[in-house]
């Protein structure tokens, strides 16, 4: 009974990283989309958003039903609690790369972001890729050490974002009211995603150490 116990923690787990994966192939097409005009891509996000929610609910129903019939310990409690915020998480990070996708369908056939911006925006959707991926990789191997570093990997995501509202702040701006908006949203929905992978980061540290980051820093 214990052991399919431990399996069924475990499990939680797995669908959190599958939900890592899933967020990171999201957001890069998302930004496909968005660059390239690309209504198949944009597609395909929305879409696709459906096994990420799918995946939330079972760690949602899965994290009820162990806590009713097995009473975890304090440990197992923390796994239990902290996959549920996990889920949250990368849920929404899937949301996000969904308002980036429709962004992009609103706009076909023309591309939401100027060409001066370009290059910009591909960043960001490549640091996002960056934040998920060792997002996934710090729950797979419960690695607290490296999920603090996301906080400060986050730091460039925040960099990219000021770059873009500095841009559209010049008064030699002269894209207009709708790019204004497509930018400053896109902006705030990657910033966003990268929160939302440390958040899952500080979870993680929460799990295995049973202290959250901001704690820890006080100590030391």
């Amino acid at each position: 009974m214990r052991d399919t116990y431990h399996e069924e923690l475990d499990a939680l787990g797995e669908r959190l990283v599958e939900m890592t994966r899933l967020a990171r192939h999201a957001i890069a097409r998302a930004t496909t989309a968005l660059l390239d005009a690309d209504l198949n891509a944009a597609q395909e996000v929305i879409s696709g958003d459906v096994e990420l929610n799918r995946l939330d609910e079972e760690i949602e129903a899965s994290a009820f039903d162990l806590m009713a019939r097995q009473q975890p310990v304090a440990s197992d409690l923390r796994v239990i609690i902290t996959a549920l915020h996990m889920s949250g998480d990368l849920e929404r990070m899937g949301d996000h790369a969904v308002h980036i996708a429709k962004i992009a369908r609103r706009r076909h056939p023309d591309s939401a972001i100027p060409a001066e911006l370009r290059s910009t925006v591909l960043e960001m959707g490549h640091q996002a890729e960056l934040l998920v991926i060792k997002a996934g990789e710090v729950v797979a191997q419960r690695d607290a050490d490296t999920a603090l570093e996301l906080d400060k990997d986050d730091d460039r995501m925040d960099r990219l974002r000021r770059r873009l509202l500095t841009r559209i702040l010049d008064p030699g701006w002269s894209h207009g009211v709708e790019a204004t908006m497509d930018v400053t949203l896109a902006g705030r929905f990657y910033e966003r995603f990268g929160d939302h992978a440390v958040h899952v980061a500080d979870n993680l540290v929460y799990m295995v150490t049973g202290q959250r980051p901001k704690d820890m820093e006080t100590e030391n």
